[in-house]
């Protein structure tokens, strides 16, 4: 397996594409750009660019579509269901249990949703996952967003190598070990339980944890018992 990778200096959002031999068949995930290297390496590669597959509709995941398929028109454009009116340039659905054959790729579209209700991760012959906005190397995705479901949904399972929506690649290894939201969800970290504010709401912290940004996310639980991830910077310490 092929793997490239382009990374908005912007956003920090991640584009990949995914190819099984060279001058084989090739996929695109997400396409929030710069897609132009990316376009280079398939015309240098020889490669086919067979499909687009989207983890979400967010905007710094699909604001090079466009671009895409001004170079390869028709290729399919794939999201799920729940978010494919989102994205105007998508042409189709992707739906969980239903694998994506092209050449000697097989892709399964596995629903971890928590960042939107639709989000998607990707997992690629059975040993490298594309976690858009759920997993992030040391990190996690915020969840409190409209059509989101909350936290617990969005638990990691057990791949191998990790692709994030954003920044740098990661193992399964790694995540389990040293990634605090994984560690409390596994039982080995104590959760917190420091009266806090968030969204201007009272709230239980969780945890305060580095994101992939430099700044921070914050596991914080309602009063009614259910969590949420939220920006670090909408929380106010102390109650």
């Amino acid at each position: 397996m092929i793997i490239e990778r382009s990374m908005n200096d912007d956003f920090l959002s991640n584009t990949y594409v995914v190819a099984d031999e060279p001058g084989g068949h090739a996929v695109m995930i997400d396409a929030g750009g710069p897609v132009e290297p990316l376009l280079d390496f398939l015309r240098r590669g020889q490669f086919a660019l067979t499909h687009v597959l989207l983890t979400h509709r967010h905007h710094d995941h699909v604001s090079q579509v466009d671009q895409v398929l001004d170079r390869y028109p028709g290729t399919p454009v794939l999201i799920h269901e729940l978010e494919r009116s989102s994205v105007p340039a998508a042409t189709g659905s992707m739906s969980p249990g239903e694998r994506i054959v092209t050449g000697a790729l097989e892709i399964e579209p596995i629903h971890t949703p928590g960042h939107t209700a639709g989000m998607l991760s990707l997992l690629v012959n059975g040993t490298d996952v594309f976690t858009g906005d759920t997993l992030f190397k040391g990190s996690v995705g915020g969840v409190h967003a409209p059509g989101s479901p909350g936290l617990k949904t969005s638990n990691p399972r057990s791949w191998t190598h990790i692709h994030p929506g954003h920044t740098d690649p990661t193992t399964v290894a790694a995540e389990l070990e040293h990634n605090r939201f994984v560690r409390i969800w596994r039982g080995l970290d104590p959760e917190g339980n420091e009266p806090c504010t968030a969204l201007g709401e009272p709230a239980t912290l969780v945890l305060f944890g580095e994101d992939y940004d430099g700044g921070h996310k914050a596991w914080v639980r309602w009063p009614d018992g259910s969590d949420d991830i939220v920006p670090g910077s909408r929380v106010q310490r102390g109650g």
